[in-house]
């Protein structure tokens, strides 16, 4: 109901003529209706009995007439004769008096409303004139939204008023964006190089030291420690500076499948689902769209490891991916814990867990979903969790389809298949 109502909203061009029209008819009905009390004014002091009285007088009567519209009486002095051309004199002229006014008020009305009818047009094209401008900001801010280029800027030439403003401030907020989106690319690049290699060069080490020859039992249960430190400290860099990779625009977009891409992930995470003794049920549909392959694929695999991660040994694992409605879908369900329905939005913020889970190390760092989230968002699609009855969540991410109409009939699965 919001929605319908919101689409009959009228748009602000139809606003301002509707405003332009309801002025100018205002103004003239008013004219109209000066018009209209001047011209009565004038017949009632027309000296018309004056000239009738003066034209009777040489037939010995005599016209006793009150003003336009009230009683007039034939003169005591006249006979019956005189008495009935009097009475047809003054109806008569209490007819035209009337027909006038009347003519005056139809064509006064026919006038106005064609003129009003032209205003309405003109009023129409007054409207896309005043907002022409706006217009070109909205453009300007769609070219931006699509290609990404932070540096266009609106360069609005115009008299110093409310629109000049509006359009130096858009392309002053423009300016800033591309100074911070340019700072946090350069941040990312070298937080990459300056956390990665001391990490690299500590596993180097440790490994070096569990490996020697001279290295004694508690040498390497103290290494395979610290490579396991090192190792989640490696994740987590590598979540971090991907998280906020990934919240930046998409600019090297390449067509995809993720069908396609569901299936190598599944492939990768097989140990690891054996392991667990999860089963695999795959319901690999056509799904094109198009994105950065090796982002898309990062978001395929947080999902399917966080399904496998946060689920019962001997549990079960769905993959489905498909076209409709113009989005390619991709959506994950597994068995698990029971997840409240209050708490399917927190498990997308970075370092939040179910419950207090807070310090197990197994189970990720806590930002599986928000990449998945960035990514999505990044590609212009979206992300939704659905709790399940009997435990688990079924994790549903859409992505526009690059095929008009995105429908893809579901017997065109490529891959039904249960693995254990």
């Amino acid at each position: 109901m919001t929605h319908f109502t919101e689409r009959l909203r009228p748009t602000i061009r139809m606003r301002l003529t509707l405003l332009y029209t309801g002025l100018f008819l205002c103004a003239g009905i008013v004219l109209l209706s000066l018009t209209y009390l001047l011209v009565q004014n004038n017949l009632q002091r027309s000296d018309a009995p004056t000239e009738l009285n003066r034209a009777f007088k040489t037939e010995s009567f005599q016209l006793d007439a009150g003003p336009v519209g009230g009683p007039q009486r034939p003169s005591p002095q006249a006979d019956p004769a005189q008495a009935t051309v009097q009475r047809v004199l003054i109806k008569g002229r209490q007819e035209y008096q009337q027909e006038t006014l009347s003519a005056l008020l139809t064509q006064g009305g026919i006038a106005l409303g064609l003129v009003g009818a032209a205003g309405l047009g003109f009023g129409w094209l007054l409207a896309d004139r005043a907002l022409r401008p706006v217009h070109q900001i909205t453009e300007t801010a769609r070219r931006v939204a699509r290609s990404h280029d932070l540096t266009e800027r609106i360069a609005y030439e115009g008299p110093r008023d409310d629109v000049k403003e509006l359009a130096d401030t858009f392309d002053t907020m423009l300016g800033r964006l591309a100074r911070a989106f340019d700072g946090q690319q350069r941040f990312v690049a070298n937080a990459s190089h300056e956390l990665r290699t001391p990490l690299a060069i500590n596993r180097t080490l440790v490994d070096v030291a569990v490996r020697r020859p001279d290295a004694t039992d508690d040498v390497k249960r103290l290494g395979e420690s610290l490579l396991v430190v090192n190792g989640r400290h490696e994740r987590l860099i590598d979540g971090l500076l991907t998280l906020a990779g990934t919240e930046n625009v998409v600019v090297d977009a390449a067509p995809l499948d993720l069908a396609d891409v569901a299936g190598h992930v599944l492939e990768l995470s097989a140990p690891e689902a054996r392991a667990h003794g999860v089963s695999t049920d795959r319901r690999l549909g056509p799904a094109p769209t198009s994105g950065d392959p090796v982002l898309v694929e990062r978001l395929v695999q947080n999902l399917v490891e966080n399904a496998i991660r946060h689920n019962h040994d001997g549990g079960e694992l769905s993959v489905t991916t498909r076209g409709r409605d113009g989005w390619a879908e991709i959506a994950v369900a597994n068995t698990g814990p029971v997840v409240p329905g209050y708490e399917v939005e927190t498990i997308f913020e970075p370092f939040r867990r179910l419950g207090n889970d807070r310090v197990r190390s197994d189970h990720g760092s806590g930002l599986g979903l928000s990449i998945v989230r960035a990514t999505a968002t990044a590609h212009g699609g979206t992300v939704t969790a659905t709790p399940r009855p009997g435990g688990g969540l079924t994790v549903t991410v859409r992505l526009p389809s690059r095929v008009p109409g995105g429908d893809h009939p579901e017997p065109g699965l490529r891959d039904l298949a249960k693995t254990g």
